[in-house]
């Protein structure tokens, strides 16, 4: 079993806003390749710029195959296009 850990960091005042981005074109797509995250948290005391998934494989060859079906898609594609050009991140 492993845990992968994944923390992202938004800039200052806009974690809401990627994260409705996020939901609306990454998250369906995301979670059709990697399954439901064990978590996905956001902090709601001290500095409010990140948020974190914690996805679960049975080993590293199956996150890797995942990862890759995952970077494969052009839907997932379009959405790091969108939040690369949105400049949330």
């Amino acid at each position: 079993m492993l845990f992968d850990l994944r923390t992202y960091t938004c800039r200052p005042g806009t974690v809401r806003q990627h994260l409705a981005l996020y939901e609306k074109h990454g998250f369906a797509v995301q979670k059709r390749h990697l399954g439901e995250p064990v978590i996905y948290g956001i902090t709601e005391t001290g500095p409010q710029n990140s948020y974190v998934h914690i996805w679960l494989y049975r080993d590293a060859a199956d996150r890797a195959a995942r990862r890759a079906a995952m970077e494969a898609d052009p839907e997932w594609a379009s959405y790091r296009k969108i939040s690369a050009e949105a400049g949330l991140l």
